[in-house]
């Protein structure tokens, strides 16, 4: 899998549990709506964290190297994801909607 795909994968999924999962997502609605940006930006550099932390331990090979060109892919990956959370959030359904 490439690390543009496992962004954008990863980006929806994180946008869809925060949309769906009951209980979070009633709780997530109810916040302000920068405090929702920075939860779901934060999130998504827990992600890239992790999985170049992964991809350099050698256990999942996305095509990130540990190297200034694999942190430069990782932050194109990062924005990536970032355009795919918030586009996934902007049409998926709220609660009480």
């Amino acid at each position: 899998m490439s690390a543009e795909a496992l962004a954008l994968y990863s980006g929806v999924a994180l946008s869809l549990v925060f949309s769906y999962v009951p209980g979070l997502n009633k709780k997530f609605d109810a916040l302000d709506p920068d405090y929702k940006r920075l939860i779901m930006l934060g999130a998504l550099v827990i992600t890239a964290v992790i999985v170049f932390g992964v991809s350099c331990s050698g256990w999942l090979d996305v095509g990130i190297t540990c190297d200034q060109a694999g942190i430069v892919a990782l932050l194109q990956a990062f924005v990536l994801a970032l355009v795919a959370n918030q586009s996934a959030y902007a049409i998926s359904p709220k609660p009480g909607q």
